[in-house]
């Protein structure tokens, strides 16, 4: 039974049935989430040019197909999507032959709900189908009927993904998905499924074909990125420091990084990784949520606080210099004022430079949505807000320190004010300096001479 067959689809109320079938030409995407969602939408455009040579559109008055990428991570994601639908329901109902999806991890959770609510949708399609999407076009097209498909299949859909198209200076390449830990506040595991990683070869195909289009930067992802187990053709077992490695010797590649990690996976390995490979930045996101055993054991985080600590000293002993940032949950059930505080000293003994912070909020269909929310909807605030404050300190600092030092910057793109190019630092900081368009993709001497509240201003070094 192909996927056609086995697949939920009815006939769409709002559509007739036409006497011709006008051409689709532009496509209009909207993202929602993390890099691997960037990633995924990436790979549809790359899908939809190859199916169809469909031009990337700025809005969704201009498009013939327009799709939506959605993230179930934040609060109210699902009335964020709702909200957007409506939006798009009064260009279906001027335009009848648009095309409408929904996909992402939203479309996972929600399946055929999302027709029901919304009936003028034509597609809903989960991360692991989007490969499909061009069948699934092409059967609306000719039976004018809607489709659901949400299946995990495991991994199918990189067999069937045409070659990266890259723009910019960096480029996602998405090494595994899925999620193993099951922390009880997570959606992952149930939207993006088991965790499951690509074969090696694949993986450095992907990255060649990136690189000979002259992309400098990869960033390597997957929900637990460090948890990156697969055989190679001949049988022989990969872990994540060996695949960094093999990615690192690949002509051309400038600089390399990878998100996000999981501490459960942080081997020694890994972290020696960070002074042996020259290409491989000195910058990693290595979220915790709390400071608290107590709330860790509660949030099935799999560690505790000291070896969280562990892994820092031993990432700092092996590359003094790299910049570390992380996640945080205020808020979760049952935290006390003592368990906040832990979270404070974590923070302060850390030193991050940067973090996201956030206040819980029940994850449908997760553990946690089944126990009382108890902390008080104030004191979460509270507790946010001296977080925020002790990490706006910490990166002031850590910014300030910049000032004087010559970095290295990969010039991104141009810079908010006239004559202004900006680019990043190998620890991940943005600098703004004058410049100019040429120097988009070059690694160029940046003397910085200011140090603002999220980022750095700096001159150029001109050397003979």
């Amino acid at each position: 039974m192909t996927f056609l067959q086995s697949q939920a689809k009815f006939r769409n109320p709002m559509l007739k049935t036409p006497k011709t079938r006008r051409s689709i030409d532009t496509l209009y995407l909207k993202t929602y989430g993390c890099q691997m969602n960037e990633y995924d939408s990436g790979r549809i455009v790359d899908i939809m040019r190859e199916a169809y040579g469909l031009r990337l559109v700025d809005a969704p008055e201009k498009a013939d197909v327009i799709l939506m990428n959605t993230c179930s991570v934040r609060e109210k994601a699902e009335e964020k999507v709702y909200s957007e639908l409506g939006r798009w329901r009064k260009l279906k109902q001027s335009r009848p032959d648009i095309i409408i999806g929904v996909g992402g991890c939203v479309a996972q959770q929600e399946g055929e709900r999302i027709q029901k609510r919304a009936p003028f949708v034509d597609i809903v399609f989960g991360p692991q189908t989007y490969h499909r999407l061009p069948e699934m076009i092409h059967q609306i097209r000719r039976e004018r009927i809607q489709l659901t498909n949400i299946d995990m299949p495991e991994i199918e859909k990189f067999d069937h993904l045409p070659n990266p198209h890259a723009e910019g200076v960096s480029a996602y390449v998405t090494i595994m998905e899925g999620c193993d830990k099951f922390c009880t506040f997570c959606v992952v595991p149930y939207t993006r499924g088991p965790e499951i990683s690509r074969p090696p070869e694949d993986v450095l195909r992907e990255c060649r074909q990136l690189l000979e289009t002259g992309i400098p930067e990869i960033t390597l992802l997957g929900q637990n990125v460090n948890a990156y187990r697969a055989e190679d053709d001949e049988g022989e077992e990969w872990d994540f420091a060996m695949l960094l490695e093999a990615v690192a010797e690949l002509d051309g590649l400038k600089r390399l990084r990878f998100t996000t990690s999981h501490p459960m996976e942080m081997t020694d390995a890994l972290c020696e990784a960070f002074g042996s490979i020259p290409v491989l930045m000195p910058y990693l996101h290595l979220p915790v949520q709390t400071g608290s055993d107590r709330l860790l054991r509660a949030m099935h985080r799999g560690h505790d606080r000291e070896t969280y600590l562990r892994i820092v000293e031993t990432l700092r002993k092996h590359c003094p210099e790299i910049a570390l940032s992380s996640d945080f949950i205020v808020g979760y059930p049952g935290e006390t004022d003592e368990d906040f505080e832990q979270t404070l000293d974590l923070v302060r003994r850390v030193g991050f430079d940067s973090a996201f912070c956030f206040k819980y909020s029940p994850r449908p269909g997760t553990p946690a949505a089944h126990a009382e929310d108890d902390v008080p909807d104030h004191v979460k605030d509270e507790r946010l807000q001296a977080l925020l404050a002790l990490m706006k300190e910490q990166t002031r600092s850590a910014l300030a320190k910049k000032v004087g030092r010559i970095e290295n910057v990969l010039v991104e793109g141009k810079g908010r004010n006239e004559g202004d190019m900006q680019g990043r630092t190998p620890d991940f900081k943005i600098v703004h300096f004058r410049g100019h368009v040429r120097q988009i993709g070059q690694i160029m001497p940046v003397r910085i001479t200011e140090a603002y509240g999220q980022s750095l201003r700096g001159e150029l070094v001109i050397r003979s």
